[in-house]
């Protein structure tokens, strides 16, 4: 869009130091190894309707498969955390889920309600009405406002741009604004809105913030073949509800 900032990445971030040494390879490798897989995926339940039942079994999968988190929402954080305790599993949850209109003041506030309970890594959905007008500083300073009370209380955050409802500049617009205030990876959606992920999309944001940020492919993965599309095109983290059955068939492909 006409007039966007742009943010070389040589400028150092503001207010925080940037989450990218704590995310991992900031470049995917291709083709994993079938052992490699469980440890690419945030294994997710997000419906409003899930119980505790399924919360208890989303974290005895995680652990029995490996997963590197499981992503779930803020009201399940403490309930995750508590079953997770002393594991390698890491607990995800959702800020300014899944719009992104809320205010900052109250992202800030469900960040640090969500670090009391335990969460590790905090996916928050970027302002999107101000990413479409290119108001820069304002989801800047949004994001930054997250960021800050994340790594204060040694989590990561993700930044959801909600591709499907961007153009292409606007994607890499919202991926240089997310480096700049320190974000630790960009994420291309919700889930719950019209399109997920894309290998496009993933391929768009990886070549935004090279290797300063890590990209999480999420919406719509609900195969090994569809887990590679996305690795091959850039990304080093996966959102996916189907994690149980992507490792089985990742096993499979290999035997």
């Amino acid at each position: 869009m006409d007039g966007a900032p742009e943010f070389p990445f040589e400028l150092p971030v503001d207010g925080v130091a940037s989450q990218a040494a704590e995310a991992g390879p900031g470049m995917a490798v291709s083709d994993p190894a079938s052992s490699e897989v469980p440890s690419l995926i945030d294994h997710t339940l997000l419906r409003p309707e899930a119980t505790r039942s399924e919360i208890a079994q989303l974290c005895d999968e995680a652990l029995r498969y490996g997963f590197f988190a499981v992503c779930v929402a803020p009201v399940w954080v403490a309930e995750a955390a508590a079953r997770l305790n002393g594991s390698p599993v890491r607990v995800a949850t959702v800020v300014g889920f899944p719009l992104g209109a809320s205010m900052t003041p109250v992202k800030r506030l469900e960040t640090e309600l969500a670090l009391r309970c335990g969460a590790q890594e905090i996916d928050m959905v970027v302002d999107l009405g101000a990413l479409k007008a290119g108001d820069g500083a304002r989801v800047h300073n949004d994001i930054l406002g997250v960021v800050e009370l994340a790594s204060a209380g040694g989590a990561l955050t993700k930044v959801i741009l909600e591709t499907g409802l961007l153009s292409d500049e606007q994607k890499r617009m919202g991926a240089e604004l997310a480096v700049r205030a320190g974000a630790a990876f960009v994420k291309t959606s919700t889930g719950f809105s019209h399109q997920g992920a894309t290998g496009s999309d993933v391929t768009l944001l990886r070549r935004a913030v090279g290797s300063h940020a890590g990209v999480k492919a999420a919406g719509g993965i609900r195969s090994y073949s569809d887990l590679l599309a996305m690795v091959r095109a850039g990304a080093n983290r996966i959102g996916t509800s189907a994690g149980v059955s992507i490792v089985e068939q990742a096993r499979g492909s290999r035997q």
